[in-house]
């Protein structure tokens, strides 16, 4: 089992842990809910260094991941990012990750938690002659989430970069304990969301200097529990519960985001565009909102009468709404706000009822 450089200082803080994609990681600090409205409130603090990480060289770095993903990274000038995935020739997601364009490299950062996955796959492609190098950083570097409305505040009195006017998939140069780092803005929770990406040596201080800035707001360690229920409520969709070989990425939402019609061939390319020149997307992923308190498992049946419409792949009990909610894939006919179906949890119906994505919107 894997553990962050901040494990021992998570133990101090109370942190019960849960494993994640073969890390050791907190899953709270006591009560999540309290870490919930931290966030939604004002700051909150996260270790996400078992995210998978990957540093791309080479001076064919571009030319071969462009040939690879599903989106367009020709345009980016550094400091710039996007959103991609990673298809199998049927146009099923292997990855789904955000692609960030420095001076002298790529990063690779996975969104969600699946080990080494995204690396691997990648791997098998990087071929003899071809001018690229692939670094997996997911333990030399380590990666810290500071998410809600004095997030920029409080990364800029840490490590004196100004925030507030970065673009969600960006990011900037910064010098945290004499090494050279990277502030993110990024999406996690429906708040600003930042993200320090670092040699992991650089870790202790950089999260000891986060919650000195922060303590004027009340920041508060956040651990997966809340940050799950965060990232639900905000409709947000991850690598591994959401996205997986299961799901083709328009089903997902993620036209316009994730995946390019016109920049030339990659892996599932014809699926992706057939889909969009005959409208022909099988199932769309929705939100549910549960009646009664059960919270349905991943993979949990959905049906209408006694039909099975789809499956359930991400559910907690929303602060928000003060009921269970869920990330769902029912089909397309019965994807429309306000369908009343039914989940299956442990033999018994749950009733449900689509709800249009996001739960929560920042106002």
């Amino acid at each position: 089992m894997k553990h962050s450089r901040l494990h021992d200082l998570h133990t101090k803080l109370g942190a019960t842990f849960e494993k994640v994609a073969g890390w050791d990681m907190p899953a709270h600090y006591g009560k999540w809910v309290a870490e919930y409205q931290a966030v939604r409130q004002a700051v909150g603090l996260s270790d996400l260094s078992h995210r998978g990480k990957i540093r791309v060289t080479g001076d064919d770095r571009v030319k071969w991941l462009q040939g690879l993903i599903s989106n367009d990274i020709l345009p980016l000038q550094p400091g710039q990012g996007r959103y991609s995935s990673f298809l199998t020739h049927k146009g099923k997601m292997l990855g789904y990750f955000r692609v960030y364009t420095l001076s002298d490299s790529l990063w690779v950062e996975d969104v969600g938690e699946v080990g080494d996955a995204t690396f691997q796959a990648l791997k098998k492609f990087l071929l003899y002659g071809i001018k690229a190098k692939m670094e997996n950083c997911a333990e030399s570097w380590g990666l810290l989430l500071v998410s809600g409305p004095k997030a920029c505040t409080t990364v800029s009195a840490a490590f004196g970069v100004e925030m507030s006017d970065l673009t969600p998939v960006s990011a900037i140069a910064a010098k945290i304990g004499g090494h050279t780092s990277f502030a993110l803005r990024t999406e996690e929770t429906g708040e600003d969301d930042l993200e320090i990406l670092l040699p992991a040596d650089a870790l202790s201080t950089a999260w000891e200097r986060l919650m000195e800035a922060g303590a004027t707001y009340g920041i508060k360690a956040v651990g997966g529990d809340a940050r799950e229920a965060l990232r639900i409520e905000a409709g947000l969709p991850k690598a591994g519960s959401d996205l997986n070989e299961e799901i083709v990425p328009p089903e997902a939402n993620l036209g316009g985001k994730a995946f390019s019609l016109n920049k030339g061939c990659y892996p599932g390319q014809e699926v992706v565009a057939r889909m969009d020149t005959y409208g022909n997307v099988r199932r769309h992923l929705v939100g549910l909102v549960m009646n009664g308190s059960s919270i349905p498992p991943r993979g949990a049946k959905i049906f209408s009468g006694d039909r099975e419409v789809g499956w359930v792949s991400s559910a907690t009990h929303s602060p928000q709404l003060k009921s269970p909610i869920a990330l769902a894939f029912p089909l397309r006919d019965f994807s429309a706000p306000g369908t009343n179906l039914t989940v299956e949890v442990d033999g018994v119906r749950h009733n449900a009822t689509v709800r249009a994505l996001p739960f929560y919107r920042r106002i």
